[in-house]
């Protein structure tokens, strides 16, 4: 049996804005932070259409994205 290997990466997804705790349910698996005036995201991604589908996520929160940052 062929088995794909693994390209799930950590990632860290700066969003401008305060989001509460209300929020981690819809980033299930990532860590978020909020500062004053940014939010954190961190954690792995399965795959890059992963990725695209939580970018999308953001996109249709109408959240604005200030960075996006594969972690070595």
């Amino acid at each position: 049996m062929n088995e794909q290997p693994s390209h799930q990466h950590q990632y860290q997804i700066t969003l401008e804005g305060h989001l509460d705790n209300r929020w981690v349910d819809w980033f299930e698996g990532l860590t978020l932070v909020s500062q004053a005036d940014t939010t954190t995201l961190t954690g792995s991604v399965a795959d890059q259409a992963a990725l695209r589908g939580l970018l999308n996520q953001i996109w249709d929160f109408n959240l604005a994205l200030i960075a996006v940052e594969r972690l070595e």
